[in-house]
């Protein structure tokens, strides 16, 4: 008897860009705005270019791809893991008001601790201790605005160029880029322009966490 070869998933048209679409979300920004941040075309995500005029389905090209995954600090395995079939999941995570984070609402390692944290459901993470923080004000425009919401997880690695949360050993909590990182300190660049860039000593850090996902 012949044996029955198992059907195989095929990758589809709108996986692709479904996952380019949540690349984009993930980051803050809108299809065109990743395409220009990555340098290509600000069109080169848009709808209207996913099918050609005689109907056939334009495909994004791996460069193309590749460009948005490093514009956005990503791997190719968060990429796959966005091309998923289905809603995406959520899960609740403690919320604090950023103004209110210099107070006692960590401990020691940087995990939500003590009185004044709600909750709000926001895409799942695999960090167990992730965490939301609110903006309020226009300090860190043009990046973050009034009223969005960051997702920081103290699990996932730090790169070079990730937007990080992180405490001083004087109680100070402060959102910023991270330029450089050696043994010895940390150069840090303000979101919104108008403010300072900082460096500090290493030994100055209580706790440092990366960014993960920001509601706009």
């Amino acid at each position: 008897m012949a044996r029955q070869a198992k059907a195989q998933r095929i990758l589809t048209h709108s996986q692709i860009w479904t996952a380019l679409d949540r690349l984009a979300e993930r980051a803050g920004m809108s299809p065109s705005g990743l395409a220009k941040q990555a340098g290509l075309d600000p069109t080169t995500f848009n709808k209207s270019k996913r099918i050609a005029a005689d109907g056939r389905e334009r495909w994004p090209s791996t460069e193309s791809v590749s460009k948005a995954l490093a514009a956005t600090n990503s791997s190719v395995e968060t990429f796959v893991q966005l091309i998923g079939d289905g809603a995406r999941s959520q899960q609740s995570v403690p919320l604090l008001a950023l103004a209110q984070a210099d107070g006692g609402h960590f401990d020691d390692s940087g995990f939500p601790a003590g009185k004044g944290w709600s909750e709000v459901a926001l895409p799942s993470t695999t960090d167990e201790h992730a965490y939301a923080l609110e903006i309020s004000g226009d300090a860190m425009k043009p990046i973050y605005r009034d009223g969005d919401i960051i997702v920081v997880s103290p699990a996932t690695p730090i790169r070079r160029g990730d937007r990080v949360v992180l405490k001083t050993s004087d109680g100070e909590v402060m959102v910023k880029e991270l330029k450089r990182r050696t043994t010895k300190t940390l150069e840090l660049q303000s979101l919104n322009p108008a403010h300072a860039d900082r460096t500090l000593d290493a030994d100055d850090v209580a706790w440092i966490a990366r960014i993960v996902w920001v509601s706009q």
